[in-house]
């Protein structure tokens, strides 16, 4: 009987160590991804009342520099991945 493994690209093989990567880049994206969320609803009802207006815009810069980190996330989860695979398939198009 023939190997799975060579049966074709199907076959993917990932490391404990990779996965654990993997995940731990997912759960930093939920984290930050959830903080833009709380900034721009929070900016967002400070806005109904005139006295916290000021308050509200900072909340939506925070919002805006919490975008600004999802990229890094990105960058930082492909650097850290290449070192298991310099060479070979690419990373999924998951967006984490």
């Amino acid at each position: 009987m023939s190997d799975p493994a060579e049966s074709g690209p199907w076959v993917l093989r990932i490391g404990r160590e990779e996965l654990l990567v993997r995940k731990r880049y997912e759960v930093i994206s939920i984290v930050n991804d959830f903080l833009i969320a709380l900034w721009f609803i929070g900016g967002s009802l400070l806005f109904f009342h005139p006295a916290t207006v000021t308050t509200g815009t900072w909340l939506f810069l925070l919002g805006s520099c919490e975008l600004a980190i999802r990229p890094v996330i990105r960058l930082s989860r492909h650097l850290h991945l290449r070192r298991f695979q310099p060479v070979g398939p690419k990373d999924s198009a998951q967006d984490f």
